[in-house]
């Protein structure tokens, strides 16, 4: 029989307990300093850190949030920068949006969702028709194996477990157009890109696949199939051929037993999985086992009832929103005591090392190949990547940075890396003349800049190896050679290594 230790480190795995941990506020704006990389000088932005409430979060509302239910307007800081400034490159890594349970908890009905998809279906997008015809000439493209037999749309009219609903469809048809809005004034990507140039990454699963097949047609409706290339990402933390990490697995296994003790320490956690095993006539580890959570999210973001089952004496008993509230609650019990351990921050910074420094070749190569006087490589670099991920791989990436008070991925969520070349020294000269003697100097001629930005809002100065760089400087973004800094050697010290080859292999104690 499986331990009850087993199985909730499982659940721990597939990252089903890994939920939003910050309370649904009102955004508070704030000025941004000195012209900084919200935008323009005075720009107000929104603050993607709330202020510390004053109450407990509110679970209810915090599951809501991460629904994210495509029904409101969305700003979006993408493509923002001080004035005649080039954009010279765009990373995303996105979460796959809404899903069907990967769960299903037993004696109960399943929650009944239609996962073709229809224009005269809720919530839609005045893109829905032209995808789906677009993605029916997608035998034209080039699939690595074995993406080319995983299909590019939703296509059950009862979905299947784990498969990408219409409303996860919108979702990144959304996002993909919140792009091409903010970049469009940047011609970016270049209308005449060339096949190095786009990349598209994804793991082998369907909801990830249609996730960034929906999130590149907005970007770039009715792209050329023949230029693009689909490409495999077999691990969750899109590793690569770097994935062999002892350590990152030892402290992954310590953070597991930390979220355990405090799981089973939780006395009204325990008696809330009691009543409901008995509400269903289950054993209470048969229901922790069917992780309940995932299908009650599910009801919650689709507006559909909590489960009931005959009780025998002609009544029925029902789940409820109370129940519901209790998991929630410790599940951000559980962030916030993971964020005071620090274990999953070091498993963080050993499990997406490789991509960030993936992520920062790319930014420098982008960099070198836009040098004054320097020739262009045939074909270009690639200035689009976009990785179609999961919350177990976005929740790592987000501690890496050092952005542990930022929203849980939610359904949909991106994060955006956006590479930026100062003007022309001859250009500043002029408009300084016309500004007046007393400014200064913008940045050096030619320098490179990084911004970061998580669901549209700039994070980058809440960033590890941007949060001390002082904004009243001459420097009205963050420099490059931080994130490069950063990724090469600073990101290992928490793990007192100045390596990923001497943090994953040294010796423990």
């Amino acid at each position: 029989m499986v331990s009850a230790v087993a199985v909730h480190l499982l659940l721990f795995l597939v990252g089903v307990n890994l939920l939003p941990t910050t309370p649904l506020l009102e955004e508070r704006l704030f000025q941004a300093a000195d012209g900084g990389v919200g935008g323009a000088v005075g720009k107000s932005r929104k603050r993607v850190f709330p202020v510390p409430p004053t109450q407990e979060p509110n679970p209810i509302a915090e599951a809501y949030s991460y629904c994210n239910t495509p029904n409101r307007t969305e700003q979006a800081w993408e493509g923002h920068s001080p004035a005649d400034y080039k954009l010279l490159s765009v990373q995303v890594m996105i979460r796959h949006g809404d899903r069907y349970p990967l769960y299903y908890i037993p004696k109960t009905k399943r929650p009944a969702i239609d996962c073709t998809l229809s224009t005269s279906r809720k919530p839609s997008h005045p893109l829905l028709n032209a995808f789906i015809r677009h993605m029916g000439q997608g035998a034209r493209g080039h699939w690595e194996s074995p993406l080319g037999s995983v299909p590019r749309l939703p296509n059950h009219s009862a979905c299947e477990m784990g498969e990408l609903t219409q409303t996860g469809v919108v979702q990144h048809l959304r996002n993909g157009q919140l792009l091409h809005k903010a970049y469009r004034r940047h011609n970016f990507p270049p209308a005449d890109w060339s096949p190095r140039q786009v990349w598209l990454e994804t793991t082998g699963k369907s909801r990830t696949l249609q996730s960034g097949l929906a999130f590149l047609y907005g970007l770039l409706p009715d792209f050329d199939w023949t230029k693009l290339t689909v490409r495999h990402q077999w691990s969750t933390l899109f590793c690569g051929s770097a994935c062999d990490c002892p350590a990152r697995n030892r402290y992954l296994e310590e953070e597991q037993r930390r979220q355990y003790r405090l799981r089973v320490s939780d006395t009204e956690l325990e008696r809330t999985y009691a009543d409901m095993a008995r509400t269903l006539g289950l054993l209470t580890r048969q229901l922790r086992a069917a992780n309940p959570i995932d299908s009650l999210l599910c009801h919650l973001c689709h507006g559909i009832s909590f489960p009931c089952v005959p009780t025998g004496d002609g009544a029925t008993g029902c789940l409820t929103m109370a129940q519901f509230a209790v998991i929630r609650r410790q599940q951000l019990d559980d962030e916030v005591d993971r964020r005071r351990v620090g274990l999953y921050h070091k498993y963080a910074i050993l499990a997406m090392y490789p991509y960030l420094n993936r992520t920062a070749s790319k930014m420098e190569r982008v960099a070198k190949d836009n040098e004054a006087g320097r020739p262009r490589r045939a074909g270009g670099e690639e200035v689009f990547s976009l990785s179609s991920a999961h919350d177990v791989t976005v929740a790592p990436l987000l501690s890496a940075l050092g952005l542990e008070e930022a929203r849980f991925p939610r359904f949909a969520a991106r994060l955006v890396f956006e590479l930026w070349k100062s003007p022309p020294a001859a250009q500043r000269q002029q408009k300084k003349k016309k500004a007046g003697k007393g400014e200064k100097a913008n940045a050096k001629d030619g320098a490179v800049f990084i911004r970061v930005l998580y669901n549209g809002e700039d994070v980058t100065y809440h960033t590890l190896f941007c949060h001390s760089h002082v904004t009243r400087t001459n420097q009205p973004l963050c420099p490059l050679k931080n994130f490069l800094s950063f990724v090469q050697r600073d990101m290992f010290r928490v793990v007192s290594a100045t390596s990923y080859h001497e943090a994953c292999y040294k010796r423990p104690g």
